[in-house]
């Protein structure tokens, strides 16, 4: 290619860039908008902050009329730019599309020209929609399934799900609700919490809260309930029986092993009033871990009603599994969003101020699709002050979903002065009393949750919820001006863009786009399952075209929170290592765009049984996705590098640490990088696998990286993730 006049060997990229532009007569913003890129990008190229991807380096030359040679003039001599230069001119002179799968090969960083601003921490968000279903499938601690009776009776006998009847043949088993025909109410009643509560203060929402009637027929029978396969650590266990009964009656708990109550069981026995509800705490030890039977019985012919059932271990968070909370801590969770998700449109937040026991069982949106676990319920074991402990034991950030369209404008704001109010506020008071003085300071809030998809609070139009999110917006603001709020819409969407979130842009700064990869899942062959695991690996490029469609729908002014991302129906499926690859190349194109697009939220749906953290029974352990979560973390919080990469490759540095991280997705031959970087090295991981199949997880190695004249030579094996730290 000849080369044309007015470079200058002397000048920076930097440099040539600007001159270049103003000799073609070009703004900045004129500049980018031929090249569909931001304007933030340009000016980060001329200020030195940043370098343009290799895939714009030939467009930039043709729109700035340079030669590759002169732009590249300006880039620290070396390997890297040897090699880049004499490719790049030969591919133009070939007029040929640019190879940057094996340009990528070939990392040239520069770490001492890095930009300037950290790449967002937000983007190792995640969510918790759900607790999930006790120790079983959630990160609640509670032993019991379905301790508060919710749902329909399992069988023709009357008796709860979950729960298997004692003595059915003398006994008459009834659910009984609140709302029922029934004499008896439920314990976890729709209760008030004092004049401190909005509204009523009761919890108004479809599904029902429930007690159990079990009343024996023939007097000196044995009836109850029976729960099993109780997956029981070898540790002390509190457990709680609240009931009430007509008849003074005698009531026996056992724990079983394998059906055998004296050798490695417990029991204890109580006697219940006649009365209103009876709490009867007690503990028991368990000498051995196993799988265990619980029994809950009495002989004489009386009536007793079962409202709440609790049993615990002793060492649990708030009621929440520790082992889970360390899986959280090791997947490096930046910030927790919840309620989020599809039952936001059903909470109240004043429901998380009752004792645990008396919060009636939230009924999932979409009942067992969101449920598997817990026949379309979650227990509602979670509440505001529970939340806020679980984010400062795992040093996540908060981020809170308000409940839109069924929660008046002054309940949100009580919610919000509840969390950030000062001690002598009417709800920081009370947050005060219930042992809270200093403020939670809760930044981060939504305005609902995927309103105007049509499968929430039914068909909305952009102007129907402007006018929902102004009124909850102002309310929310009069109490904490500070407020990071968040709109919700089907995006990406133009409609919604200009008619939406620029019509709120004034107080909303944040914008949600959800988007979950749909594979349709085919194992059938060995060819059907190659191509599957690809498509599931390959998917992060077409979130990559959404996130770009996103940023045109809204412009320059509005941040893109991606705030729900993951696999379709992971809750329903196991996890896979071709899962595991899908999340690293989501987090290097976040951790690599995010700022060019203006993204600094990303939360991942959800860690907890839904692709990260895999829980069975009293055991719970990474998944591959959760794997890659823990080493990518080491990205958190770091400065982007310039680099000339894809998202194949992404390179921060945090206090002297140059970390990079490196994804092989091809499923035959090995790939080779090869990195150009003065600093040492310190550490090298690599994460790989035999198998992409479902349950495959990574094994976890040591890394052997070579060095020649300053050339770090990495191999990565077929369907693997790398991470190398330099000190620079």
């Amino acid at each position: 290619m000849k080369q044309k006049d007015g470079g200058d060997p002397q000048m920076t990229m930097a440099e040539q860039i600007i001159r270049a532009r103003k000799k073609a007569g070009l703004t900045q913003r004129e500049l980018a908008k031929q090249l569909n890129v931001t304007n933030k990008a340009v000016s980060r190229w001329e200020t030195g902050g940043g370098m343009p991807d290799i895939i714009q380096l030939v467009p930039l030359c043709r729109v700035l009329d340079l030669s590759l040679q002169e732009l590249l003039d300006g880039v620290e001599e070396g390997l890297g730019k040897q090699f880049i230069s004499s490719l790049l001119i030969q591919q133009m002179d070939e007029d040929k599309n640019i190879n940057t799968e094996t340009l990528n090969d070939h990392v040239f960083i520069r770490p001492q020209i890095h930009r300037q601003m950290p790449t967002s921490t937000y983007i190792f968000g995640h969510n918790l929609e759900h607790t999930r279903a006790c120790i079983y499938g959630g990160l609640s601690a509670q032993v019991l399934r379905n301790r508060k009776f919710a749902g329909k009776p399992s069988g023709s006998d009357g008796c709860a799900a979950e729960w298997i009847p004692i003595g059915a043949e003398h006994t008459l088993y009834v659910l009984d609700s609140d709302n029922g025909p029934q004499t008896s109410v439920a314990y976890t009643h729709h209760k008030e919490i004092g004049k401190e509560m909005m509204g009523t203060g009761k919890m108004n929402r479809r599904n029902e809260c429930q007690a159990l009637d079990v009343q024996l027929l023939k007097e000196n029978h044995i009836c109850g309930i029976r729960q099993e396969k109780l997956d029981l650590r070898a540790c002390e266990y509190k457990l709680r029986i609240i009931a009430k009964t007509s008849e003074l009656v005698e009531i026996r708990v056992a724990l079983m092993e394998n059906g055998i109550e004296d050798t490695n069981g417990s029991t204890y026995s109580f006697t219940l009033h006649p009365g209103d509800w009876q709490k009867e705490n007690f503990s028991m030890h368990i000498p051995k871990a196993g799988m265990y039977s619980l029994s809950i019985t009495f002989s004489k012919r009386a009536r007793v009603t079962f409202g709440v059932l609790s049993m615990l271990p002793f060492d649990h968070f708030h009621g929440m599994r520790r082992d889970v909370i360390e899986c959280m801590k090791e997947i490096g969770v930046s910030m927790l969003r919840w309620p989020g998700g599809n039952f936001a449109g059903e909470y109240r937040w004043q429901d998380g101020l009752l004792d645990a026991d008396e919060r009636a069982p939230l009924e999932a949106y979409m009942e067992n699709e969101t449920q598997p676990y817990t026949n379309g319920y979650d227990y509602n074991e979670v509440g505001i002050d529970e939340f806020i402990a679980l984010c400062r034991e795992i040093g996540a950030e908060p981020f809170l979903t308000i409940n839109l369209a069924n929660a008046s404008p002054e309940e949100n704001a009580a919610w919000v002065e509840y969390c950030n109010g000062a001690d002598d506020t009417r709800y920081g008071q009370l947050r005060a009393q219930r042992g809270h003085k200093d403020a939670y300071q809760v930044r981060y809030w939504s305005l609902g949750n995927e309103m105007g998809y049509g499968h929430m609070e039914g068909p909305m139009t952009p102007g129907q919820y402007v006018m929902l999110a102004r009124r909850q917006m102002r309310a929310m603001l009069d109490v904490s001006p500070d407020l990071q709020l968040f709109s919700s819409g089907p995006y990406p969407s133009e409609e919604w863009g200009t008619k939406s979130a620029k019509e709120l842009a004034e107080n909303v700064k944040y914008a949600s786009l959800h988007h979950y990869t749909y594979v349709p899942l085919d194992y059938s062959s060995d060819e059907a399952a190659k191509n599957t695991c690809q498509a599931i690996m390959d998917a992060p490029k077409g979130a990559y075209r959404l996130i770009k469609e996103m940023r045109t729908c809204l412009g320059n002014n509005i941040h893109i929170s991606f705030d729900e991302w993951n696999c379709w129906y992971a809750w329903y499926r196991p996890s896979s290592a071709a899962e595991g690859l899908y999340a690293a190349g989501m987090l290097q194109l976040f951790l690599n765009e995010s700022n060019a697009m203006d993204m600094p939220v990303c939360c991942y749906f959800q860690p907890i049984s839904e692709g990260a953290i895999e829980i069975k029974g009293n055991n719970c352990r990474l998944t591959a996705t959760g794997q890659v979560f823990s080493m990518l973390k080491a990205h958190c919080g770091g400065s982007l590098c310039p680099s000339l990469k894809n998202n194949s490759v992404t390179a921060t540095i945090k206090d002297n640490i140059l970390t990079i991280s490196m994804i092989h997705t091809g499923q035959e031959e090995p790939r080779v990088f090869k990195i150009q970087i003065r600093g040492d090295l310190f550490d090298a991981k690599l994460l790989s696998t035999d198998s992409l199949l479902p349950h495959s997880r990574f094994e976890e190695k040591i890394l052997s990286v070579s060095e020649i004249d300053g050339i770090f030579e990495v191999v990565l094996p077929p369907c693997s993730v790398a991470c190398v730290k330099f000190r620079v």
